[in-house]
């Protein structure tokens, strides 16, 4: 039955070749849907999504021989939604308890836009707890702080259009809720390529993260995610992330991305290897925009097994 206001939070538990199931972690309950045997595969979503947008990689990673975990980020899905904690610092701090939680000393971590910073995040704060790290469409936090800056015609106009409209208040909420989340299904068709964004797939990932943004309260836990973001370079705090997070990765990386993103620029993406430790590794796909794993998810999820079994 749907509460109040909006769907129930279990509504997101949708059926497949895994299982649902939650796990405490950092203070909070996280919902994660799990899949396979073998080493630990920890797969982050973005905006405007929830789990589901790694169905494809939780079957073809299962299959490929790893257990693998998506999770609905805190303030998203069926996890939970407290009133704070949407800063890197604590988000990271999200991955690594579930990491522990799910009874494992490391994982091999997979994030997609806000789920690669906060992997990149993790990378840095929790170094011991990341095997590797695979990010898609997802370039490290100070190449897009650096590129806002220093590219104002490129990354900052693509950043800034929306980012800045995130920091009003309530007005945002109204805006991804209205008309059954119609929104959202703008931004992931302005976000995406032109074959995946006239294809069947599409219209169901839109329309199931058209239903999962009207959940209560995730239409404001997504937008500080934002807040935080935007407002931390003003503060002593965005200084101190940027130091934290400034040491080049002591794992292997692996980066996708889409040529035509129009959202994270592959320039942005490139200026990321300055971060990466030793043999960094990117790979371009053309004519793919935003959502790589979900426009070419066999072309994705061959890239990904294949980083891991190296």
């Amino acid at each position: 039955m749907a509460k109040r206001g909006g769907p129930d939070p279990s509504s997101v538990r949708l059926p497949g070749p895994w299982t649902h199931r939650e796990v405490s972690a950092n203070g909070i309950r996280l919902h994660v849907v799990e899949s396979g045997q073998g080493p630990l595969v920890v797969m982050l979503h973005g905006f405007p999504e929830f789990w589901w947008s790694w169905r494809h990689q939780l079957a073809g990673l299962a299959e490929a021989g790893y257990r693998a975990v998506a999770v609905d980020l805190r303030g998203y899905g069926d996890s939970d939604k407290p009133p704070r904690g949407y800063d890197l610092w604590t988000l990271a701090g999200d991955v690594a308890g579930l990491i522990r939680a799910l009874g494992e000393s490391e994982a091999r971590i997979i994030g997609h836009d806000w789920g690669g910073l906060i992997g990149w995040t993790a990378a840095a704060l929790h170094p011991r707890l990341v095997h590797s790290l695979a990010v898609v469409a997802a370039p490290h936090p100070l190449a897009v702080r650096n590129a806002v800056v220093r590219d104002p015609g490129g990354q900052g106009r693509a950043t800034l259009g929306y980012a800045l409209g995130f920091q009003l208040p309530r007005w945002p909420e109204r805006s991804l809720r209205a008309d059954d989340g119609a929104r959202v299904e703008r931004i992931m068709r302005s976000w995406a390529g032109p074959a995946w964004s006239a294809s069947d797939d599409f219209a169901e990932a839109a329309a199931r993260n058209r239903q999962a943004i009207q959940i209560p309260a995730v239409a404001h836990c997504a937008m500080e995610y934002y807040r935080w973001a935007l407002r931390s370079q003003l503060r002593a705090e965005g200084r101190r992330f940027a130091a934290a997070v400034a040491r080049p990765t002591a794992m292997p990386v692996l980066q996708v991305h889409g040529s035509a993103d129009p959202c994270l620029l592959e320039r942005t993406a490139r200026a990321s290897t300055r971060w990466v430790g030793d043999d960094p590794d990117m790979r371009v796909l053309p004519g793919i925009g935003h959502f790589p794993h979900q426009e070419c998810p066999a072309t994705v999820t061959g890239l990904i097994a294949d980083f891991l079994a190296g």
